[in-house]
């Protein structure tokens, strides 16, 4: 028996064919409440497409995520004052420390990029993959248009 591969156009990416659907769909996930890590667990599987019988560990073959009220994730135990997001210049002196409590309020949205980043494959897919998460502070986005489906958490 020969293993199934999905048909994956790169040129018509996203571009439905005439009669056929859009093999990509739109899901949209309430973040307020919701554990950080748990919620990062679930996105990174849909951006993937391991939630779809169609998976391929190699191929893009996930939906796009919409997640909006992220700043109002929720995160466990001490970590609103002892975590902390590094980043490096590249110039001797350049790193820079910033506690989670002081990303939620300048950059909420960083909050779930990370997180969601640190469970993708370490390849040149997970850039791609990254660009299908949309992320917003508040409850309002412009993707109303793409009419997405709620994402079940449980």
């Amino acid at each position: 028996m020969k293993t199934f591969l999905p048909k994956i156009d790169l040129k018509k990416l996203g571009q439905p064919e005439s009669g056929a659907t859009d093999p990509r769909g739109w899901r949209i996930v309430d973040a307020e409440g919701q554990v950080l890590g748990r919620l990062a667990v679930k996105i990174a599987d849909v951006l993937r497409g391991r939630d779809k019988a169609t998976f391929t560990p190699h191929l893009d073959t996930g939906d796009f995520v919409i997640v909006i009220n992220a700043d109002k994730v929720r995160v466990t135990g001490n970590k609103e004052t002892d975590k902390e997001y590094q980043r490096y210049s590249g110039y001797r002196g350049g790193l820079k420390r910033i506690p989670l409590a002081e990303m939620r309020e300048q950059h909420p949205e960083r909050l779930i990029l990370s997180a969601v980043k640190g469970m993708l494959p370490k390849n040149k897919l997970a850039a791609s993959l990254l660009t299908k998460l949309k992320v917003y502070a508040g409850s309002e986005h412009p993707h109303a248009v793409q009419k997405p489906e709620p994402l079940a958490l449980n």
